[in-house]
């Protein structure tokens, strides 16, 4: 170890909320026990941890609005100030370079990502979206709109500190700001409930929800994570992930719940996937994500609201801008039918349903009335 190597009398570390985090750290402390040092561990990637923010009968909070006022009663400068870190990055750079790892190496297709790294292009996305932060509120659940501030997997690897933008949209006020805030709060309220129930890693949070016995069609799989469905909206949305490692946090709801109340398909297998291509894949916000949409976590959408991916895509592409981007073979489509094109009275020359484009893979009705059932049983 390290530590033997250099006859340290202590290591330093931000903590993780992780449960195999948690482990690893556990077995860590012990073997450095054993040799004489201690494992220090700090507050880093969260406003406020485990314990720090409690109901009034010292309970973790599992309903999202109270945890959020009980997180804004609590916040002040103290907890939102942040830290030089610019000095001590500069000493480390005195030391060995480490060798350049690639994004292969890291188990990321080369290439898939135009993210610039580092806190440098972390700090100019933020000083883009402060340009549009007034409206944020109002653009944030349209995808072919530049309205979220894209710096999730900034804050996921560290190259941006969580206490500089709730800093930030703290001071700022406004619907904007404060909505933006309310959005860094959820991370929060994932991270805390993840280290209280370590169980939703593998379970439903609901215990009424663990026996759910889902068709998990192979097939329907492959072809919801190939972008294959039939829907527009779906199929764009998992193309973007696939050829990029992002996708837009509305579309994260839109496909989740396709997956889970549409196709019949267990959340654990969507949220799989999701961690395998996500560049911000956060495993507490991953799953908070996921078990929201399947309605099997705490504060999750009821079983029975159900999205309409037909409606979901005219509300927020009404233009078709973001399908007709990762869908060029629809681009030939008219503003209404390219978010149903099996339901269009006549289609472009030449395209053809079925061969240029696939038709649905289930009728989203029908499977609506299924997936109630499969719930309403519990």
């Amino acid at each position: 170890m390290l530590a033997r190597q250099w006859n340290a009398c202590a290591v330093f570390a931000n903590r993780d909320y992780e449960p195999q985090a948690t482990l690893r750290d556990t077995r860590v402390a012990q073997a450095l026990e054993q040799q004489g040092c201690s494992l220090q561990l700090f507050k880093d990637q969260v406003i406020f941890e485990t314990d720090e923010v409690l109901t009034t009968t010292h309970r973790p909070y599992t309903v999202f609005t109270p945890y959020k006022n009980a997180w804004l009663k609590k916040a002040n400068s103290f907890f939102l100030q942040s830290y030089p870190t610019r000095y001590y990055l500069r000493q480390l750079e005195k030391w060995q370079t480490p060798a350049t790892v690639s994004l292969a190496e890291l188990g990321f297709a080369e290439g898939m990502s135009r993210l610039q790294g580092g806190s440098q292009a972390a700090e100019q996305l933020l000083s883009d979206f402060m340009r549009r932060i007034d409206h944020y509120k109002e653009w944030r659940d349209f995808p072919a709109s530049k309205g979220v501030s894209y710096l999730s997997t900034h804050l996921r690897f560290g190259t941006i500190s969580i206490r500089t933008l709730a800093q930030l949209a703290w001071q700022q006020g406004g619907d904007g700001a404060q909505c933006w805030l309310g959005e860094l709060i959820w991370r929060d309220f994932y991270q805390q409930l993840l280290w209280h129930y370590p169980v939703v890693a593998q379970e439903s949070f609901k215990e009424e929800y663990r026996s759910l016995t889902f068709e998990n069609k192979a097939d329907w799989l492959l072809a919801w994570q190939e972008g294959r469905t039939g829907y527009p909206i779906v199929d764009a949305a998992m193309r973007q992930l696939n050829q990029s490692g992002y996708m837009h946090n509305r579309l994260r709801m839109i496909t989740a719940s396709f997956l889970v109340k549409d196709l019949l398909i267990d959340w654990r297998k969507g949220e799989a996937y999701f961690a395998a291509k996500l560049l911000d894949f956060d495993l507490a916000a991953n799953n908070g994500g996921w078990q929201w949409a399947a309605s099997t976590g705490c504060d999750a959408q009821p079983y029975f609201r159900i999205f309409n991916p037909v409606t979901q895509s005219e509300k927020f592409d009404p233009e078709g801008k973001f399908i007709r981007r990762y869908l060029p073979e629809l681009a030939q489509l008219n503003n209404k039918d390219i978010h149903a094109p099996w339901l269009a009275k006549s289609l472009p020359m030449g395209f053809q349903l079925g061969r240029d484009y696939p038709k649905p893979l289930v009728d989203h009705a029908t499977q609506r009335q299924r997936a109630l059932a499969l719930f309403g049983k519990t």
